[in-house]
């Protein structure tokens, strides 16, 4: 891992979250390196997504318990006082799982986010529209029916849009929650094609079922485990050898 701070984006302090009286996340720290792919690896119920939706605070809808510090360039994104929920949001996009593109035109749906900030000018909004498609590799093919609804994509493509969508708001931090599960092994190849892509210019974390995924498009690994980070590293270590036996026994299969 990089030895300075500045080469993080993201540092994770000693961060606990409950719902309730049910806690999920334990004692978690982590450190997330400037435009590189982190993945985030373990069995299904572990706390990686409810982990992942606390980089924009997603989760602040269901009322959660936070302790400890997450901060973003610094700033500890847990506390309202430093931070502005719709500017942090700005800052982290985020990609679901499945494609959710909105029910408007492939054009409405990228230029969705900057009019939201504050962009107004048409030719503004169509210089976004044509960079962020071309930064997706989505331009060529829709540049002729851009007002066609969003929905008669394929779900390549608007897994393609969903992040179109969200680099037109130029993030700092991408947050992808398992982008490929829900797509083809052809679409698939595309979409881990994009984020190796995208790294050089964006912090991408990504959650990821795929073994096979994160070992070939990431540059660091996290293992989650019953709501504990176990073990953290150099993607190439944590699956050549890893330190923790939990995370070898998962690796391994």
């Amino acid at each position: 891992m990089p030895k300075n701070n500045t080469d993080y984006r993201i540092i994770v302090k000693d961060f606990n979250m409950s719902y309730g009286d049910k806690q999920v996340l334990f004692d978690i720290n982590m450190n997330i390196p400037k435009r590189k792919v982190f993945s985030i690896i373990g069995p299904s119920g572990c706390g990686k997504s409810s982990f992942l939706r606390n980089l924009n605070r997603m989760n602040d809808n269901y009322k959660p318990n936070y302790s400890g510090t997450i901060e973003l360039d610094g700033m500890n994104i847990l506390d309202n006082r430093e931070i502005e929920i719709t500017s942090l949001r700005k800052k982290v996009g985020m990609v679901f799982q499945k494609p959710n593109v909105f029910p408007s035109s492939i054009y409405e749906n990228v230029v969705y986010g900057p009019r939201i900030y504050g962009v107004k000018k048409k030719d503004e909004l169509d210089e976004i529209v044509e960079t962020s498609l071309k930064q997706v590799g989505l331009w060529d093919e829709v540049k002729e029916v851009l007002n066609e609804p969003a929905s008669s994509l394929s779900g390549g493509q608007q897994q393609r849009l969903c992040i179109a969508r969200a680099i037109a708001n130029e993030p700092e931090v991408l947050l992808m929650d398992e982008p490929t599960s829900a797509l083809d092994p052809v679409a698939t190849a595309k979409v881990e094609k994009l984020i190796l892509k995208l790294k050089k210019k964006y912090t991408i974390v990504i959650i990821t079922h795929s073994l096979k995924q994160a070992a070939s498009i990431s540059d660091f690994t996290a293992f989650f485990d019953k709501g504990r980070l176990v073990e953290q590293g150099r993607t190439r270590a944590i699956f050549m050898n890893p330190k923790n036996e939990r995370t070898e026994e998962y690796v391994r299969g």
